[in-house]
């Protein structure tokens, strides 16, 4: 009987190690190589952010092979991404009440999906899939659009989420030589 105490002692300070000393030490790690990055839209009486981890390309094809096509993908590095509004805002014609979401994204070779979920998970895929399967839970998507995707000319070596203001509000999300904007409006 004490031996089992020992053993199950051991077994709550392994984990304990790891959720404690481990885990945030990856995390530690995994953003040196793909730093957070905030941008900011407080314009036109919106306050709107998104929150991610910007990785490098580092001479990979990225849409159909790192990031796989028709696959909902975490968007981003490390944990999911987040987009935050202050007021009540539409996307394309959808509304999307003020709050937090993550932000996730299923490319295709000619459009894209996006999704606004109001789950927040803590690191977005799972670590068994080798990050291959996310952790999105579908049931709370709160908006989901799809827009087209452009070819740009130049390789853009960061993936790059922020806001393009003109005639029209975008979310706009480059990388390698892809782009997407999503319309944004009051």
């Amino acid at each position: 009987m004490k031996k089992l105490k020992w053993i199950l002692l051991i077994i709550v300070a392994l984990i304990a190690l790891v959720m404690f000393v481990g885990m945030p030490y990856m995390k530690e790690q995994t953003k040196k190589h793909s730093p957070q990055v905030t941008n900011a839209y407080t314009k036109n009486g919106m306050d709107l952010s998104v929150n991610y981890s910007s990785p490098s390309k580092k001479d990979r094809i990225i849409f159909g092979e790192l990031v796989p096509y028709d696959v909902v993908w975490r968007t981003g590095a490390n944990e999911p991404s987040t987009f935050t509004t202050a007021n009540d805002i539409k996307i394309i014609d959808k509304d999307l009440p003020a709050g937090t979401y993550s932000f996730w994204t299923k490319p295709g070779k000619e459009s894209w999906g996006v999704i606004f979920n109001k789950e927040i998970p803590d690191w977005g895929v799972t670590i068994l899939s080798g990050g291959k399967e996310t952790t999105r839970n579908k049931e709370a998507d709160v908006v989901s659009v799809n827009v087209p995707s452009e070819q740009l000319a130049n390789i853009q070596e960061k993936l790059n989420i922020g806001f393009e203001d003109g005639e029209q509000l975008y979310l706009a999300l480059s990388w390698d030589q892809t782009k997407i904007k999503v319309p944004i409006n009051n």
